[in-house]
């Protein structure tokens, strides 16, 4: 843990954007005990894990990345995209768990 002190506060305040719930992400939480969250597009599984630790003070087993391409969407006859976004799968240890405020 000696990089952490290397990655600015500042930054892991900026790492994770939302908690990105659906179905789907709920499933995965109650199976393996992982959580999804939308993160900046920069943001790698180190600072990820750092930040989820700060933030939420929960034990980190492993996190895993992958990007998400933008769906192209009409309007008319206007063709547009929505963006590309960064998602992440955080596991915790075993016991630890993560609750968010105004979701039951």
């Amino acid at each position: 843990m000696t990089m952490t002190k290397a990655i600015s506060v500042e930054r892991l305040m900026q790492v994770l954007l939302a908690p990105q719930i659906s179905e789907k992400g709920t499933f995965i939480g109650e199976k393996h005990n992982q959580y999804v969250f939308r993160v900046v597009p920069d943001a790698t599984k180190f600072e990820i894990k750092a930040a989820i630790e700060l933030m939420f003070k929960k034990k980190v087993k492993s996190v895993q990345v992958l990007n998400v391409k933008g769906k192209q969407k009409r309007f008319g006859r206007t063709i547009g995209r929505r963006r590309n976004w960064k998602k992440a799968y955080v596991s915790l240890l075993p016991g630890e768990e993560i609750t968010f405020q105004g979701t039951e």
